[in-house]
């Protein structure tokens, strides 16, 4: 039993392994075959994928061919058309230039045949000049000939030599050239005077009425009010050292008279003038005065001074609305408050000039701004020339040169008087704009002896011409009467005689404003009836 189990057992088992082996090779094979399906199955796919995708590509292909195709018979219709367009306008530019090419050759033949008979012209003129110069030549010799004898009759007749008759006959022509000149300069004058006098008439009388300007009379000496005689006195001090010191330290001259409560303060330059002036009024004030308080006092007014000299010159620049100036400059202008000329302000002289020769400007059509910084710069020399050598034309010049002004503003300071040759049109105008402001009634002062000296040498010069009887300078200078003879000066000489007398006194004389030349000719005949 037990071995039959055993039998059974072993066959059991061997038949069990050889159905597990048997299965395992059925599923082998099985996995074989779906493997080989799957993978066919994705080989269809692939290829058909692979040939959708071909068949996308030609499609596409044909596609951007189609298109390229396109493309490329439109450019070439574009491109065709633009050749076609371009060879045509050349077509029409080469007949353009054909019709001007006739029309030119047409042109040059119509001219060869102008040219063609111009000279058969010529040729024919030539022949009748030459026909007429030998016509001429002959009447020239029998002119010549009737001359002669003419001559030989007339010296015969006057019994004149020939000399002597060329010297009649050129006294003759010099006679009658002079006359021809005489009435040429009266029309011209004429002519002028209609013209250019009306218009400069006009132009300064705008500026003079839009301007006005109060009256300014300032003196060359400062006065100080002294409270009692003790108070001068001590400033005086002890044997004279308080006033001593305070000259030395403010470069013045202190003169006390027996004038009651007045010291007088004198000095040429107006600064140290001004400053003496506001240092003495401080120690009468204070009451301290000896020359340790003296030379403290000086300095701190010296300083008020100068500052009150740059405010001033900034003030000016705000009132003529120039800008850009160089400091220096400024204080320089600030400088001029103190400074008098003929009694008159400078600073305030300049303000005018620049104010009126902004409006002479305005009116001739220049730049008013220009005009105005070369009028209120024609003066900036007047501030330094008690301190530096020369006239303040050429010190104003040099200041404004090296301070970096314009050409035209350093021509004005230099020849607002006429030192120079202008160059600029400012120039002029700045120096009618200074003998307009210098001239106005109460402007200026003049002394006794100028006024003398001016008036006698304004009757020299009229007197200095031929034909000029008297000379009588009336109207204050303004104007100069000159009587003639009436013998020896016809009128039109006589406004000669007046014109070179004008310019005479242009030339060597400097005046504020203009003088008049009246020339009187006068003739009186007298008979008496017995």
């Amino acid at each position: 039993m037990v071995s039959c189990a055993l039998i059974l057992a072993q066959i059991t088992g061997g038949f069990f392994a050889v159905v597990v082996a048997v299965a395992l090779l059925a599923g082998i094979l099985v996995g074989l075959a779906v493997h080989a399906i799957t993978t066919r199955m994705q080989k269809d796919a692939l290829e058909k994928e692979l040939q959708a995708r071909v068949a996308a590509a030609e499609a596409e292909a044909r596609r951007i061919k189609a298109q390229a195709e396109a493309e490329a018979k439109s450019e070439f219709i574009r491109r065709r058309q633009e050749f076609d367009a371009e060879t045509q306008q050349a077509r029409a530019q080469l007949r353009e230039e054909e019709r001007r090419l006739a029309k030119r050759e047409d042109l040059i033949d119509q001219k060869m045949d102008t040219l063609t008979t111009k000279e058969r012209s010529v040729e024919m003129a030539e022949r009748a000049v030459n026909e007429r110069e030998k016509a001429l030549a002959a009447k020239d010799r029998q002119l010549n000939d009737l001359i002669a004898q003419q001559r030989a009759q007339l010296m015969k007749v006057a019994n004149m030599t020939a000399e002597e008759a060329r010297a009649v006959l050129l006294d003759q022509v010099r006679k009658d050239a002079q006359r021809e000149a005489d009435q040429l300069i009266q029309r011209e004058l004429e002519k002028a005077e209609e013209t250019a006098e009306s218009k400069a008439r006009d132009i300064i009388a705008t500026a003079i009425q839009r301007f006005a300007a109060e009256h300014t009379s300032e003196r060359t000496v400062s006065t100080v009010d002294i409270p009692s005689d003790d108070m001068k006195g001590r400033v005086i001090g002890r044997e004279g050292r308080n006033i001593r010191a305070f000259e030395n330290a403010t470069g013045v001259d202190v003169i006390v008279d027996d004038t009651p409560g007045v010291v007088v303060v004198s000095a040429f330059d107006p600064v140290r003038r001004e400053v003496a002036r506001a240092s003495l009024e401080k120690l009468i004030q204070d009451g301290r005065i000896h020359p340790s308080r003296i030379e403290e006092v000086v300095a701190e007014t010296q300083k008020e001074v100068n500052r009150r000299i740059q405010e001033i010159g900034k003030q000016a620049l705000l009132d003529a609305n120039i800008r850009g100036l160089h400091p220096k400059l400024v204080q320089l202008l600030g400088r001029l408050h103190f400074r008098t000329s003929y009694g008159q302000n400078v600073l305030r002289h300049s303000l005018e000039v620049a104010y009126l020769a902004q409006i002479i400007a305005g009116e001739l059509g220049l730049n008013a701004a220009t005009a105005r910084r070369c009028g209120l710069l024609h003066d900036i020399g007047k501030a330094v020339d008690h301190e530096v050598e020369g006239g303040h034309p050429e010190i104003g010049a040099e200041l404004c040169r090296r301070y970096g002004e314009a050409d035209e503003v350093v021509e004005a300071a230099a020849g607002h008087h006429g030192d120079v040759v202008a160059r600029f049109i400012y120039t002029p105008v700045v120096a009618a704009a200074d003998a307009i402001s210098a001239a106005r009634p109460g402007a200026r002062r003049e002394t006794l002896e100028r006024y003398i000296q001016r008036l006698e040498k304004l009757e020299e010069i009229a007197a200095a011409f031929e034909g000029v009887k008297v000379a009588y300078a009336i109207q204050a200078g303004r104007e100069v009467r000159v009587m003639v003879d009436a013998e020896n000066v016809d009128d039109r000489l006589s406004a000669k005689i007046a014109h070179d007398i004008a310019k005479r006194i242009e030339e060597e004389m400097q005046y504020p404003g203009e003088v008049k030349v009246t020339l009187i000719r006068e003739l009186r005949c007298v008979e008496y009836a017995r």
